[in-house]
Order: C-alpha cells, then sequence, then structure tokens
C-alpha cells in the first residue's frame, strides 16, 4: 500500500473535496495568486527567481512523512534550493507520527515551512485549515527551468488539494488504478489484453485452458474489484453513472450501467475464472500468486503495486497496465480515460518563520531534475509530465502507466466517496463474499447502496458534494 492520499481504498482520505477533474490548465489560470491567503510577511524582496521572497540566507524547515517513500527525494530538492540559495540552512526531517508530532506546533504557533501531511497518523486538515496558506501562487510561478509550472504538470492536482474553496494541498505523487498483467505471459502466449468484460471472459476460457485463472484476490483487497467495477461504469456512462454514487444518492447502485458491469463480473466468477480461496488470503500472498506463480492473468490494483510486489515478482514478468475494462466499444468517456489522481500531500503552514521557504522547496520538487529523481529511485511518477524517459529506468509498469496517463489527458476521474466516509470496511464483507461466489448481484447491489444509505440519512456526518 502507497502512503499517500491516494491508497488501496480509493483517492481521497478526508475533508471536503472539490469538484470533478478537469484539464489543469483551465484551472490555474482562474485561480492565480491568491490575495487572501494571510501568509506571513516576506522576509525577503520577491523576483522572479524569488517569487516567495523567502530570506535567503535564512532556514528551510521540513517535516517529512517517512513512509514508503522514505524522505530521500526530499532531500535531494532542499539540496536543488541550496545551489540556489547557497547561504540557506535547511532542516528535513523524517516523521512517522506527523499529527502527534506537529499538532503541538500548530497550537504554538511554530509549525513548519512545508509538511508533507501523509501516513496513518496524518493532521486532519479541516482542523488546521484556517492555519494553512493556499498554493495557487506555487502553480502562477516559474519552476526551475522558466516554466510556469501549472504548465508543466498533469490534471487534477487543483481539484484534488482543494478544501472548500481554497486550494491548500499540493499532491506530489501520480497514481492511477489500472488493470496490470505480464507482458512476458501475454506475449509468450500470443493472448491480447483485454478492453471490455466480453473480451476478457473469453481470455478466460483461454486461460483455464492453460490450468491458470483470469483473476484472483487477497481479503483485504476485495475492493479493488468494487473500484474496478465503478471505474468501468464510470468510463461507460460518464457523470449520468458517477455522481449519483459519489453523492450516495438512493438507488444509486441500481443504475443499469453498474448493474451491467456487476453483471458480467458475476459471469466471470460463476464460470470458475477466479482462484478460488481469495477471502482466506492475505492480500500480498494473493498477489504474490499473480505476480510470481502467474496463477492468474489480470489484476486490478493501483501503480503502486510493482514497488509493493517488487521482492516477489517472477524474473523477467515485465509487468505492463492497461485501463480499466468497459462494456461497450463506445463508452462515454472512452476506453483511454483513467481513474488516476495525485496524492501525496504537502501542505504550507501560514506561520512558518521563513516566508515562502515551503513554497519555494515544493517549486524545488517540481523542477525537473526533482522530479526525474522521484521517478528514476521509487518507480513512480509525479505530477509533472515528461519526467520519464522512454524506457522508463528499466520500468516496464512506470513505461505503462506514463503512456496510459499521456493517452487519458484531461479524461481522468477519481472515486471520493469511500475514504471520505470511511466505508472501505463494510465494502470489504461484501465484495469478499461476492467474490467466492455466495452472493448474488441483487444482493450486493442491496448491501452496497444500505451502506451508502446509512451515511447519507446521518445527519451528523459532513457530506461531500461532488460536481
Amino acid at each position: 500500500m502507497t502512503q499517500s492520499t491516494f491508497n488501496r481504498r480509493g483517492f481521497l482520505k478526508s475533508a471536503v473535496a472539490a469538484a470533478a477533474v478537469v484539464p489543469l490548465a483551465s484551472c490555474a489560470a482562474s485561480g492565480g495568486g491568491d490575495s487572501d491567503s494571510g501568509g506571513a510577511p516576506s522576509a525577503g524582496k520577491k523576483s522572479d527567481s524569488n517569487p516567495f521572497g523567502i530570506k535567503e540566507d535564512g532556514k528551510l524547515d521540513a517535516v517529512i512523512f517517512n513512509g514508503g517513500y522514505g524522505i530521500a527525494y526530499c532531500e535531494f530538492a532542499a539540496q536543488q534550493m541550496k545551489k540556489k540559495y547557497p547561504k540557506l540552512t535547511t532542516s528535513v526531517k523524517a516523521s512517522n507520527n506527523i499529527s502527534q508530532e506537529l499538532q503541538p506546533r500548530f497550537v504554538g504557533g511554530n509549525p513548519p515551512d512545508v509538511i508533507d501531511n501523509s501516513g496513518a497518523n496524518s493532521i486532519g486538515v479541516a482542523s488546521v485549515l484556517d492555519q494553512l496558506d493556499t498554493a495557487d501562487d506555487i502553480l502562477a510561478a516559474k519552476n526551475y527551468e522558466g516554466k510556469k509550472i501549472a504548465d508543466t504538470l498533469y490534471a487534477g492536482v487543483k481539484e484534488v488539494g482543494t478544501r472548500g474553496d481554497k486550494f491548500v494541498i499540493l499532491n506530489y505523487v501520480m497514481s492511477a488504478y489500472a488493470l496490470w498483467y505480464s507482458d512476458e505471459l501475454f506475449k509468450a502466449n500470443g493472448w491480447t489484453v483485454p478492453k471490455t468484460w466480453d473480451e476478457a471472459y473469453k481470455l478466460g476460457e483461454t486461460a483455464k485452458k492453460k490450468n491458470k485463472y483470469l483473476f484472483l484476490w487477497g481479503k483485504e483487497a476485495a475492493s479493488y474489484y468494487r473500484t474496478l467495477v465503478l471505474g468501468s461504469a464510470f468510463k461507460e456512462g460518464g457523470d449520468e453513472v458517477r455522481l449519483p454514487i459519489e453523492n450516495l444518492e438512493k438507488n444509486a447502485w441500481s443504475n443499469k450501467t453498474i448493474q451491467d458491469v456487476l453483471k458480467a463480473l458475476k459471469k466471470i466468477i460463476d464460470a470458475g475464472f477466479f482462484k478460488p480461496g481469495g477471502a482466506g488470503t492475505a492480500f500480498t500472498a494473493a498477489q504474490a500468486q499473480w505476480s510470481n506463480d502467474q496463477a492468474a492473468l489480470l489484476y486490478p490494483s493501483g501503480s503502486w503495486i510493482e514497488n509493493e510486489m517488487k521482492k516477489q515478482t517472477k524474473s523477467g514478468f515485465k509487468m505492463m497496465g492497461a485501463p480499466e475494462l468497459v462494456l461497450t466499444d463506445s463508452p462515454k468517456l472512452g476506453y483511454e480515460a483513467m481513474n488516476a489522481a495525485p496524492g501525496e500531500p504537502f501542505i504550507f503552514p501560514k506561520k512558518g518563520v521563513n516566508a515562502g521557504a515551503g513554497k519555494e522547496f515544493m517549486r524545488a520538487m517540481l523542477s525537473k531534475d526533482a522530479a526525474t529523481n522521484f521517478a528514476k529511485t521509487i518507480l513512480s511518477p509525479t505530477i509533472v509530465k515528461d519526467t520519464v524517459p522512454a524506457d522508463g529506468f528499466g520500468s516496464t509498469a512506470l513505461v505503462s502507466l506514463t503512456k496510459m496517463l499521456d493517452t487519458a489527458g484531461d479524461k481522468v476521474f477519481n472515486i471520493q466517496h469511500v475514504d471520505f466516509y470511511g466505508i472501505n470496511k463494510d465494502h470489504l464483507v461484501l465484495w469478499n463474499d461476492f467474490l467466492a461466489g455466495k452472493s448474488s448481484v441483487a444482493e450486493l447491489t442491496k448491501g452496497m447502496q444500505e451502506v451508502a444509505d446509512k451515511i447519507a440519512d446521518d445527519s451528523s456526518v459532513q457530506k461531500i458534494k461532488v460536481k
């Protein structure tokens, strides 16, 4: 599991989410700088080379969540800052408990200049929202190569980072859900990666003849198939399908497109194309059955899957991803559309000691050198486009992910309601039963709708309105 906001249970962990994803450039153009940011007075003179007016002989105080990505990539960015500001003192500290360690600093009025607010114990943004500076001016600034930062990024950065009407979170890592497979295995057998559910069923028949399964799952990740179903349905039907689900509307799960996708999946389950026993198998063990044993052909997961299974992947596997399945040859959003969004949230307290130093640090992070360094060492793309070479630093998964993101363009969406309301645990019970063949489409539909209705009908729960 990645430690960022894009995790195995969806994209957004908490706080009020913003509107649907549209091309970033158009959003950034309308945002500009924020005159109501309330940040501390500039300590230095603002200029093209120092857009945030940092005190050049001052200090950078950065606290970074020490999760799966480590902190070396942030130390690299701090070194880039030092090249521009030789007199600057930089402090990049690791933390495994952001909330416990930093809440007292917020209360005391001396928070760091920038925080990687990630991990299970991240700070609830709603609790410190009035103490955070907005990040619009970061997008409006030029990067270290002289280009406007907004023009260099993938779509969705501002939307995912907006809380209420303020853009206060800048997510750094670009992640996506896809259907993953072994290019080596497919080429050796002359198989074509399916685009539709009907094609997937036919591939399941072929796999059975080779004593292999089409799919498998592990108990903690059964809801990956919920994500696959929703991604498929959203691509097929567009906002008419997506918005009722996201906004917890009555009977949303009974939508015909969602029902058709569920029936297509049920057909595959009933045909015996799923490896049995997933409900009693740890997700990493199940994934190893796919990546190492090659017991199944396809696996739906987030783009962290290569890094997560790098020690349990067969030599020569050549992991690659494909967009999630669709029902027809003419889905509303197109087959290439993706369930994708930025993750790994950075926030900028207003009361940082060196005004603007946190933003200058992020400007360094968004430089081509720093973004390329991250992609090369972590084998995952950042929100900065064109930083992954054609060979993907030797990673076929990274190459395929980058191509999918580039092809999808602005046709990206993200599933927000699951993590916002913390309902994945309830979903897991339903999906483990369904994948094991113990429940029908009608029973799964009823259960999923009941989970949504319970939240919708609870007036004590703050709601998001996805547009």
